[in-house]
């Protein structure tokens, strides 16, 4: 009897130990961490350069990882199959021992094998800009709030178009979103919508092609070239004598090749029609200043970045990492999020916006 009892003691006493010896989640959803040492590698997964942020995130991380004495491996995946390149390199990170794996995903369906090695390695997994679905291996999300992007994009479509077209009592629009493959451009693309979808159901707005459904207006793989192809097609629809009023954009390098389109059609005559953007690309600058894009979002990649760094220095101390926002459901788990606050930029408000940044700051002065 004593024996049996022992036993059982043990038993229980074991089933503790391996219960306080796993990664447990926090009250905010995350994982405890164990800490590690100075010069422990910190790999970066980044997708590929499509964007001028994600150049320019490789450099920021690459510096504030050294800086924060750890060993940086900043990996980009450039090619035409970029998400096997990128799960490739996750693992090859994987084999080296990296503590924390930040990442960018290209695909966020794509990484679960490569996650839950991560996490069987003892390592820690952010999603960085873009949240990583279907896994339960992922401990924090930290990205800008991308549903109030789209929300910001969609108002100022809106509210350009009442500006430059004042005695208008409809428009005409065209809408765009994102790569399929990215999880932040249906974000982008529904956040958008709660704003401008009960304006097409009014008749205030009238999108000429029909196509209001993210499988129609998705850009391939975030491609310029696509976008101005669709606007070249879509606009070969279009009356001599139509107006377009504006076109929902959901960055940047989109909205400059649509906006080449405009151009070329001849549809940015009498008035230029409003083409909202996102990520302050510095080519964009100089077109919201001068009125041929609306408008942008600030989303400062230098605080996303130092932010994701912050987050591996709290874990490097054997803490969780600071978390602000409601947790995001990625499909399996609802992961830790941190979310910056985006904003709108306009030509009103650019030089106020940039005047921090000595990259953007001067071109709002000419």
């Amino acid at each position: 009897m004593r024996k049996v009892a022992i036993t059982t003691v043990a038993i229980a006493a074991v089933a503790l130990m391996a219960l306080a010896g796993c990664s447990s989640r926090n009250t905010t959803g995350g994982t405890t961490a164990a800490g590690f040492k100075a010069g422990s590698i910190i790999g970066v997964s980044l997708p590929d350069k499509t964007s001028e942020n994600w150049v320019l995130a490789g450099k920021l991380f690459t510096e504030a990882i050294t800086k924060a004495g750890f060993k940086a491996d900043v990996q980009y995946a450039p090619s035409a199959n970029t998400a096997a390149e990128q799960a490739s390199q996750i693992s090859t990170m994987n084999t080296k021992g990296a503590k924390v794996l930040i990442i960018g995903a290209f695909d966020g369906k794509q990484l679960g094998s490569q996650v839950a090695a991560a996490h069987a390695n003892g390592a820690k997994v952010i999603a960085y800009d873009r949240i990583i679905q279907d896994s339960p291996n992922v401990d924090y999300y930290v990205a800008y709030d991308n549903e109030k992007v789209g929300e910001l994009q969609g108002q100022a479509l809106l509210d350009g178009m009442k500006a430059r077209f004042p005695t208008a009592k409809t428009y005409n629009v065209e809408l765009f979103s994102g790569a399929s493959t990215d999880p932040n451009a249906a974000v982008f693309f529904n956040g958008a919508m709660k704003i401008l979808q009960p304006k097409i159901a009014d008749g205030t707005l009238k999108v000429v092609s029909g196509q209001t459904a993210i499988g129609q207006t998705q850009t391939t793989g975030w491609l310029a070239a696509n976008a101005q192809t669709r606007m070249d097609t879509l606009l070969t629809k279009y009356g001599k004598s139509q107006v377009l009023n504006g076109v929902l954009s959901p960055n940047d390098t989109l909205a400059r090749a649509i906006i080449t389109s405009i151009h070329n059609a001849g549809k940015d005559k009498p008035v230029q029609p409003v083409v909202t953007g996102q990520d302050s690309e510095a080519a964009s600058i100089p077109l919201i200043m001068s009125g041929v894009q609306y408008s942008t979002i600030n989303k400062d990649t230098t605080k996303l970045v130092a932010q994701a760094i912050a987050m591996v220095k709290e874990l490097a101390a054997g803490k969780s990492a600071s978390t602000n926002s409601a947790a995001t459901d990625n499909g399996s788990v609802k992961v830790p999020t941190y979310y910056l606050a985006p904003e709108l930029v306009t030509k009103a408000n650019a030089a106020e916006s940039y005047k921090n940044n000595a990259t953007l700051e001067p071109l709002t002065q000419q």
